[in-house]
């Protein structure tokens, strides 16, 4: 419907996640006194669950309304109106000065729009062949230089419901939420770059909110009921051990703009957490790839796909969390089998071209404690993120706590 701004002007009353010149004022990291006036100012009501303000009908252009690949805040703007990366242009082009061009990237008005930012303390020439930590910035690594998805472990592959080695899956990530100064681990995530975590919707909006804030981000956990670290037994003798746990403080969470928390069907269940630092990318601490296919299409899907899950979840009826790192292979369930097992009174969703189903397979499940953590698999030598767990079916679970259906 139609509305005026606080200063005047036309405009329409939108879901604030509709309107991005007011999003980017609740997603900027030092507001104003008067940002928060003007946010205020702006709101007409609630769509659903999400605050509603009167987006103008012609907003100026935001500024800051991108990263660098450095992570800083930038302007999206013209290739050729950002003075440092316009020189980095000039013959002769190092490859290394394109890439990072390329990196800059944003979706904006011109042909050729960048982030503007900051210009790099550094200069964006060569990063040595396979220094993975120079390229540990707010931008997921390209999965051919295997700075991503490639973990340093020797010995055994996944064996279903069993615990990791030390150095397996150095993307997973464990959430701390605090509430009254109680510190609850409740979701895992996984790292995809050096400064974001994927995990699901329901893990940074909703119910959990009630439970606790999420405020931190372990990197490199193994075991959660040891401090320090953590040492175990490798396959060609003795052990290997991390290096111990780093606490990363999360800068800002994002979950999805279409996700509704109070919707029983958990479209659009997932979320991004920007951390306050940068990752280190040591032998237990690395992102995951971002996929490079869509898996969702069968024509990319190669035969007896397979999954594979990994995190802290239930092992047991009895036992609601494992100290250690678990992980099982789950075979791929098509839309037309998994469809029926939630066609059934008391549990009635349609399953939609966004989401896929993994399990079917008894004593392989992936239950409480799992919530956020990746669905992978294998490409290659790399492994790449599909989704994060949020809602699967078969040999796996469905929402926040209930536990798989076979």
């Amino acid at each position: 419907s139609s509305c005026r701004t606080p200063s005047g002007g036309s405009g329409q009353c939108v879901s604030v996640y509709n309107c991005p010149v007011l999003l980017a004022l609740i997603n900027k990291k030092d507001r104003t006194s008067q940002d928060i006036e003007l946010l205020q100012k702006s709101q007409c009501g609630y769509i659903g669950t999400a605050p509603a303000v009167c987006c103008p009908n012609n907003p100026p252009k935001p500024s800051g309304n991108c990263y660098t690949p450095e992570g800083a805040l930038g302007q999206c703007i013209s290739l050729y109106s950002c003075a440092h990366l316009a020189n980095l242009l000039k013959p002769p082009v190092p490859s290394e000065s394109i890439a990072y061009v390329q990196k800059s990237r944003c979706d904006g008005p011109e042909q050729y729009s960048v982030c503007c930012g900051p210009p790099p303390k550094k200069d964006p020439t060569p990063i040595p062949t396979g220094s993975c930590a120079a390229q540990m910035t707010a931008f997921p690594p390209d999965p051919k230089s295997e700075c991503c998805g490639v973990d340093s472990r020797v010995g055994n592959k996944i064996v279903g419901g069993n615990a990791t080695t030390v150095d397996q899956y150095p993307w997973l990530v464990i959430i701390e939420y605090v509430k009254q100064g109680v510190t609850k681990l409740l979701c895992g995530g996984a790292l995809i770059s050096g400064r974001y975590v994927l995990t699901a919707g329901h893990c940074v909006a909703g119910q959990v909110l009630n439970i606790g804030t999420p405020r931190r981000v372990r990197l490199g956990e193994y075991d959660i009921a040891h401090d320090g670290k953590d040492c175990a037994p490798v396959e060609a003798g003795g052990e290997d051990c991390t290096d111990g746990v780093i606490k990363v403080d999360i800068e800002k969470t994002i979950p999805h703009p279409q996700y509704n928390p109070a919707s029983a069907l958990k479209r659009n269940d997932i979320a991004l957490i920007r951390l306050a630092q940068t990752a280190p990318f040591t032998d237990f601490i690395r992102p995951i790839c971002l996929p490079t296919k869509d898996m969702t299409l069968p024509q990319n899907r190669p035969i007896n796909f397979t999954l594979f899950a990994a995190g802290w979840g239930a092992v047991s009826t009895r036992q609601s969390y494992s100290a250690v790192k678990l992980h099982v292979d789950l075979p791929f369930v098509t839309p037309e089998e998994c469809q029926p097992v939630y066609s059934q009174p008391g549990r009635s969703v349609t399953l939609w071209n966004a989401q896929l189903c993994a399990g079917g397979q008894p004593g392989k499940d992936s239950c409480k404690g799992d919530s956020g953590g990746p669905l992978m698999y294998e490409n290659g030598r790399t492994y790449e993120v599909n989704r994060s767990r949020q809602f699967w079916t078969s040999a796996l679970r469905y929402g926040r706590s209930s536990w798989g259906l076979q």
